[in-house]
């Protein structure tokens, strides 16, 4: 896989979307959940409603903070991992609330679920989402919220932990960014609580000791359960799995055949500002 600098690179030259998309196991148009791990979905749903405690471990080894010892207090692009200046630039200047991302009153909504190891969720991420961001995001026609839905593994829990603890300090999408350009093999505990910790603290402005506390919180815990309750009302089975609609109308959604389809997705998005 390119570093992030490289996979940026070409992008900007229009050359990381002439390549056949990277496929994973789930088939050409996304990272497919099993029938099991809908199923798995729809428990936690049932369990967090009941109030019955679950036993993911979204923290690292032994329930500890996870952050190494002489860490930075906050997070800078002095030594950051690769991309992460870019990052920076690609969002500077957008608002964020939470999982939402762009100006409120923006009329057109894009809703994305994601998997943080899905690796065509990256390709979606890194060449196909800074476009949108410049053309839709940045001109206040649209917002994008994120459901980051974790299915194809341990490390997707952990990732997803994370990035909705960011979503506390409005990073959420800093954070995602900067972990697709650094990502690695699905399923393979690359996820590391040191690997987090270089991915926050290449996010300038993010505050490390507060997002790893947060991970574990009931918030994030409830915030992780609805985006499963989401999914299933949705009728997700995969991602990237995009909607959009536009002033609160019912989701459409984009049937986008790999994570580089912009062509249908700008199809789309411009017919819900057209309506």
């Amino acid at each position: 896989m390119p570093s992030g600098k490289k996979s940026r690179e070409l992008r900007r030259t229009g050359q990381g979307k002439t390549p056949p998309p990277v496929q994973s196991k789930g088939g050409p148009r996304g990272r497919q959940a099993s029938p099991r791990a809908l199923l798995i979905g729809g428990i936690v749903v049932l369990l967090v409603v009941l109030g019955i405690g679950l036993a993911f471990v979204f923290g690292g080894g032994g329930g500890g903070s996870g952050i190494p010892k002489n860490a930075q207090t906050t997070g800078s692009l002095a030594n950051a991992l690769p991309g992460a200046s870019d990052v920076n630039a690609m969002f500077k200047g957008l608002p964020q609330t939470g999982t939402t991302l762009g100006w409120p009153f923006a009329p057109v909504t894009l809703t994305e679920y994601i998997d943080l190891q899905c690796p065509i969720c990256q390709e979606f991420e890194t060449q196909v989402l800074p476009d949108i961001l410049q053309k839709y995001v940045r001109t206040k026609k649209i917002k994008i919220v994120v459901e980051p839905w974790a299915f194809i593994g341990n490390d997707s829990f952990r990732a997803q932990a994370v990035m909705l603890a960011a979503a506390k300090q409005n990073k959420a999408f800093n954070f995602a960014e900067v972990l697709y350009d650094n990502q690695q093999t699905e399923n393979t505990g690359w996820l590391t609580d040191n690997m987090l910790y270089n991915i926050a603290a290449s996010v300038p402005g993010m505050k490390i000791a507060p997002l790893f506390a947060e991970r574990s919180s009931a918030a994030v815990k409830n915030a992780a359960a609805q985006i499963d309750a989401d999914v299933l009302a949705n009728k997700v089975t995969g991602t990237p799995t995009i909607f959009v609609n536009r002033n609160g109308n019912q989701l459409t959604y984009v049937p986008m055949a790999n994570g580089l389809d912009e062509t249908t997705l700008l199809k789309y998005l411009n017919a819900a500002l057209a309506a």
